[in-house]
């Protein structure tokens, strides 16, 4: 995504931006966006195949940070809204397949905390 856009985005919605919201509002909020438009979400295998042109643009941006140089005039991108861009495509298809992401998320995180909870050293307190 160029500066230009992201520039253009943040003038044109400043009121959207929120510093904070919960799995729960993030999905009401897509959806409510999504659901304004006849055409619905996209079908699931073009969802992935957005998801993984979003995760590549995620790829790009860290290869500049950590390595590779961005080309002269190359926008070296924005890792924060390369990964909201993922999140949104996840989002998208969690809510056309009626899937509760923060419940989901609460499953994965005690999945972790059980089977790694001997994996790792612990900090001192």
């Amino acid at each position: 995504m160029s500066l230009a856009y992201r520039v253009l985005i943040r003038r044109r919605y400043p009121g959207n931006i929120r510093a904070t919201m919960t799995l729960k509002e993030a999905q009401a909020r897509v959806d409510a966006w999504i659901s304004q438009f006849e055409e619905g979400y996209f079908p699931p295998l073009l969802n992935l195949a957005r998801l993984i042109e979003e995760v590549g643009e995620v790829a790009r941006v860290v290869s500049h940070q950590n390595g590779k140089r961005p080309k002269p005039g190359e926008d070296p991108g924005d890792l924060g809204l390369e990964l909201a861009d993922v999140l949104f495509v996840l989002i998208c298809m969690a809510n056309r397949d009626g899937i509760d992401l923060e419940a989901k998320f609460e499953q994965v995180l005690e999945k972790y905390r059980i089977r790694d909870s001997e994996r790792w050293t612990k900090k001192s307190s």
